[in-house]
Order: structure tokens, then sequence, then C-alpha cells
């Protein structure tokens, strides 16, 4: 009896624990929200680990690589203040994940405040157990643009 209840208890947690971990899509979509976040917050520590050392960044105005995003981010060149996710569609294949999201960004820039429509592109990359934002892209778009899931 002891036995079987035994096993009944070792079951029931490797089943929720089974349903309890995020699918690589969530993880994905997660880790893009919780970007958008350390953006606002200026949380360079936090950015720097994330952001490939390789990475690219393409902006209406320009594109750049980690440093100068991350010092733009720091001085607040450009402070992401709210990016507000209207839609997210996210594809994993193997060790890579596209993230596109219909956003509206609420930004200083260069001291002006600005609200603007895009669509943003990010590319991640899984090494060992970390997963590596390798691109990030900006296209203006209009408020009526919709996402193809």
């Amino acid at each position: 009896m002891k036995k079987s209840l035994l096993i009944l208890c070792f079951s029931v947690l490797a089943f929720s624990s089974a349903f309890a971990q995020n699918s690589p899509e969530e993880t994905i979509k997660k880790l893009s929200m919780d970007k958008w976040q350390w953006m606002a917050e200026k949380d360079i520590d936090k950015l720097d680990k994330l952001f490939d050392d390789k990475s690219k960044f393409l902006h209406m105005s320009g594109t750049w690589k980690k440093a100068e995003e991350l010092e733009i981010i720091k001085t607040g060149s450009i402070w992401y203040k709210e990016a507000k996710v209207h839609d997210t569609a996210v594809e994993v294949s193997g060790n890579t994940a596209i993230v596109w999201s219909r956003i509206t960004l609420v930004a200083n820039v260069r001291g002006n405040d600005v609200t603007t429509e895009f669509t943003v592109t990010e590319v991640f990359q899984k090494r060992d157990n970390d997963w590596k934002l390798l691109a990030l892209s900006f296209s203006s778009v209009r408020d009526t643009h919709q996402i193809k899931h």
C-alpha cells in the first residue's frame, strides 16, 4: 500500500511538472516581453546578457551593434518608456526563434516624446541553455497592420 501511494505521488509530481514547463514559444514570448521591460528600466546588465555580442539593431534612424544599442539605452538617447504589445507570433525552428510583435512604442527620442506604431522582428538563438538576441528590427507600419499567424 505504501509503495503504491509513493508511486502515485511521484507520478502526480512528474505529470504536473511536465505541464508546468513552458514550451519554447512561451519561453521566447516571455523573454521578448521581459526585454521591453528591461529597456524601459534601462537595465543594461540584463540586456547585456541577452544581446549576442554580434547582435544588430535596425531603427528608423539607422543600424547599429550591441555596444551602441546599450549606450543609447544607458544614456537615454532613446528611452523606451513603454512598449504596448498588441499581438505577437513566435516560430521556433531548432535553436532559432523568430518573434513578430505589433507594438505601440512610447519613447523619448533625443528629448522628444513620441508614440509610434511598429512591427518588430526579433531573432533569437539558443546557446547551451540560454537564448541570445541576434537581431531586432523596427518596421514602421499603419495601426491596421496585422501579423499573420
